[in-house]
């Protein structure tokens, strides 16, 4: 394999990776104040399907980011309503919203399957574009993908450098404590929560806007469940979450490439790697101390104060 193969894998390795960074780190920032959410599946889709209509009928990619993102955090607060409000199970609830996501997307978005819509092109950036091997593989992308970097940057220095950031630490890994402190637990939640659902649509649009411009059904594909696990492969860090998601958009662009030199391996087996991959990454952190750095009050409910 010559470096003129190379390069163009590696740059369609950032790219693949993209959609699943902004969903890992938002479910980061979701699990680290205490509400596992795994609906990320069903919200992202929801999110690209927002984007993908916002884009085809306003002409607009950067309001159609918005909406996805918004469309997203709309189905993230149902998750909200259930847990915090009624105390449901989380587990459950987000199980839900996956199907609920999944089924309304492909119900609406059926009619415009294989339609078109304007989105994100590559935006070189002058100078920094002819540093030899890293300018064609990180400089010569879309939009998104420098956001994406910078939203990394963002999470770690929100969950590590800010007040708002050590409060939702300190709610996720002890709840109580924190509400006798004088913190507000349900509201530390919400905004997490919203937050962080908002990115896993952003990741959403990034799939219909600038990964494929076009609509079609189950577009992320297994993506959001890739993100659920990335987060424990990451011990909850934005910064391991940059090397993960890349390390699997490099699996899923290789695969394709494979696919596309003729191979004779069965495009089945190819296209089960990304997944193979999710299943080896958790098993090895379940037995490293990924398991140990999960926040302590994950999954754990809170009873509203008096």
């Amino acid at each position: 394999m010559n470096i003129d193969i190379v390069i163009p894998l590696l740059a369609a390795t950032v790219q693949s990776g993209t959609p699943i960074l902004y969903a890992t780190l938002g479910e980061i920032l979701t699990e680290r104040s205490g509400t596992l959410n795994l609906g990320v599946e069903g919200m992202m889709i929801v999110g690209a399907l927002g984007a993908f209509l916002t884009a085809m009928f306003t002409g607009s990619p950067t309001l159609a980011v918005l909406v996805g993102g918004l469309s997203a955090s709309l189905l993230g607060s149902l998750h909200g309503l259930v847990c915090f409000h009624f105390m449901g199970n989380q587990v459950v609830s987000g199980l839900a919203l996956t199907i609920l996501g999944t089924g309304l997307a492909n119900y609406l978005g059926t009619p415009f399957v294989g339609r078109s819509a304007p989105g994100f092109d590559p935006l070189r950036v002058p100078i920094l574009e002819n540093i030899p091997i890293l300018g064609p593989i990180l400089f010569r992308q879309d939009i998104l993908v420098y956001a994406s970097l910078l939203t990394a940057i963002g999470v770690w220095f929100l969950l590590t450098k800010t007040r708002w950031g050590l409060h939702i630490r300190a709610v996720g890994e002890h709840p109580e404590a924190a509400r006798t402190t004088g913190l507000n637990v349900p509201l530390l939640r919400w905004s997490a929560l919203v937050l962080g659902t908002f990115l896993a649509g952003v990741g959403g649009a990034y799939l219909s806007l600038a990964y494929t411009h076009l609509w079609t059904n189950n577009l992320t594909a297994g993506r959001g469940w890739i993100a659920v696990a990335l987060v424990i492969f990451a011990f909850w860090r934005p910064g391991r979450a940059v090397f993960g998601a890349y390390l699997f958009g490099g699996v899923m662009a290789w695969q394709f490439r494979l696919q596309a030199t003729g191979t004779t391996l069965p495009s089945s087996l190819l296209m089960m790697l990304p997944y193979a991959l999710t299943v080896i990454a958790l098993v090895m952190a379940s037995r490293g101390r990924g398991v140990r750095e999960a926040p302590a009050a994950l999954g754990v409910n809170v009873e509203p104060a008096d």
